[in-house]
């Protein structure tokens, strides 16, 4: 069977079986989840006022900790002291480790990005330097990539390398911003321009002497993270310490981020069960009128959405997962790079609507910093900057796509060309399958290749200048994805019935409301009027009765007070 390419949802149908779900981990996986909740309950927790507060020493303490349990080595190889699992027992451990935003930024930075560029680019020389103690966290990692004057648009970094007169080292001067872990870490993935041009990667050391941190940031949230300023000031960095090649800094960059926003989709489910479990927990408990706040209608709507957004991000984030885990690899996470932002952005923006909603469930106490979904509030709001910007993230999603189709890696305008054919053509007499559901996931696929076609063929080059058309394109491409996902997932298992079926049916409704957008940008008169009946075509549904099946999952839910499908 061939194997499947980034972006195909989009092309072709995705049989059940095909798709990674958490109902296919292994015995070992849930075991590492057992472990990573057992250390989170007996290490973190304990510990979260005092790494709220920044006191000296204890975030790292709690993070060699976990050093000892294997949790910061899964990525690295066993010849180097790791435990060298697959990605899927990486994200296990990250998802169980979310319960508190600050302690999952020390050991995200550490494990994720400040260790993988290493494990992938590293020489052999480098990996036995440095991995052994990065997999006991006796050295700290960070990964320095942003600064004051560049943020999003990485390349244009100001830091700059030049190699000495005999050819030993570089002399290593500038200033990174908003580094994560940047006041302890011992390690540091910096990017800078060798010559003031040429974009690569080093490894820096802090005992290399002229490395210093800046005071610790105040922040909305994750107070309890270390994010400061790192300065170069003449940093004396061996040439044997040039991470990858010179000048191809930003392949590692870009594809470190990619499997950076895959786990950042690990860490915001932990982090929205742990919310909708505490709200759970306080709807039950908090009475008014009478009653159990938990028996309102409107709570109890609140509960459901929370679980409806959070089985669509789930299926999506394991789904992505075990399309790259059977042959993890630099090029493979490249391959689904588009399914990696995509998880990014809807992750993110669910645990805000988990949080927010948690929050308003809460009441006054919600506002109150006695009561964990006030500081989980507060948290959640990094993760739409974190790892890209979503906004950077919806202009990437369509534009690599786009620009796959025109390398002839993915057939996106034979497809587009097929749906025309189909709308010309007129329904087809006996109308399609009794599958409602199936056939929903179909048409919104069709609108977006449909919406796709029209805006490339309006813009032509320009289109990557079009930036709300490329962003309501992204939504789209996610809700499609989304939908495909939970749907298959469902199907698969033969559980999360009625969570698909509310969830199908909105994604629907938002897809409608983004292709009008797209549409009327596109194409106006005649043939706007055309393509809106074409939309409403593909568009329509039947409605399910969403009250009597949220009623059923929020009682579902609050019988197990926690996630469940």
């Amino acid at each position: 069977m061939a194997a499947i390419k980034g972006g195909s949802f989009l092309v072709e149908e995705t049989a059940p079986d095909a798709v990674f779900t958490p109902e296919d981990f292994s015995d070992e996986h849930r075991a590492i989840a057992r472990t990573a909740a057992q250390f989170f309950a007996g290490e973190v927790a304990p510990n979260i006022a005092a790494i709220q507060h920044q006191e000296p020493g204890v975030a790292v303490a709690v993070l060699r900790k976990s050093a000892a349990l294997g949790l910061t080595s899964m990525a690295i190889p066993e010849e180097y002291g790791g435990l060298e699992l697959d990605l899927i027992s990486a994200l296990v451990a990250a998802e169980q480790l979310a319960g508190d935003g600050s302690y999952a930024g020390w050991h995200g930075a550490h494990s994720g990005i400040g260790t993988l560029p290493l494990v992938y680019y590293g020489t052999p020389a480098q990996k036995a330097k440095y991995l052994p103690k990065l997999a006991t966290a006796e050295m700290v990692a960070a990964y320095a990539l942003t600064e004051p004057h560049a943020g999003s648009d990485a390349l244009a970094a100001r830091t700059r390398a030049d190699l000495s007169a005999d050819g030993t080292h570089y002399l290593l001067n500038g200033q990174k911003a908003w580094i994560t872990n940047g006041g302890a870490a011992d390690l540091f993935t910096v990017f800078a321009k060798v010559g003031g041009e040429k974009f690569t990667a080093f490894l820096v050391e802090r005992a290399f002497g002229g490395v210093t941190s800046g005071a610790e940031e105040k922040k909305m949230g994750i107070k309890g993270s270390s994010t400061t300023a790192v300065y170069f000031d003449n940093v004396r960095v061996p040439v044997e310490n040039v991470l990858g090649e010179i000048g191809r800094g930003h392949i590692i960059a870009f594809n470190i981020l990619n499997i950076g926003r895959l786990k950042l989709g690990a860490f915001a489910l932990g982090g929205a069960k742990q919310v909708l479990a505490d709200s759970l927990k306080y709807a039950r408990e908090r009475t008014a009128f009478g009653s159990a706040i938990a028996q309102f209608g409107a709570i109890r709507h609140k509960l459901a959405e929370m679980a409806v957004r959070l089985y669509a991000t789930e299926s999506m984030v394991w789904r992505t997962a075990g399309l790259i885990a059977p042959r993890e690899s630099l090029k493979t996470i490249e391959e689904f790079a588009v399914e990696c932002s995509m998880v990014k952005v809807h992750a993110s923006e669910m645990l805000d609507y988990a949080v927010d909603e948690g929050v308003q469930i809460h009441g006054g106490y919600g506002y109150h910093q006695d009561y964990a979904v006030e500081r989980a509030y507060r948290d959640s709001r990094i993760n739409r900057i974190f790892e890209g910007t979503n906004e950077i993230n919806r202009l990437l999603i369509p534009g690599m796509l786009l620009k796959r189709a025109a390398r002839g890696q993915l057939p996106l305008l034979a497809a587009a060309q097929k749906v025309m054919a189909e709308i010309l053509s007129g329904p087809a007499a006996g109308g399609e399958s009794g599958d409602e559901e199936m056939r929903l996931v179909r048409n919104a696929r069709k609108i977006t290749l449909l919406a796709m076609g029209l805006a490339y063929q309006k813009f032509l080059a320009d289109l990557e200048k079009q930036q709300e058309v490329l962003m309501g394109i992204a939504d789209m491409v996610t809700e499609v994805f989304a939908m495909e996902s939970a749907l298959l997932r469902s199907r698969k298992t033969g559980t999360g019935a009625d969570l698909c079926a509310v969830l199908l049916r909105d994604a629907m409704a938002r897809v409608e409301v983004a292709a009008r957008t797209v549409l009327a940008a596109c194409s106006a008169g005649d043939m706007l009027r055309t393509n809106m009946a074409v939309l409403r075509r593909f568009a329509k549904y039947e409605p399910v009765d969403a009250i009597v099946l949220r009623r059923q999952i929020a009682d579902r839910l609050l019988a197990a007070g926690r996630y469940v499908v």
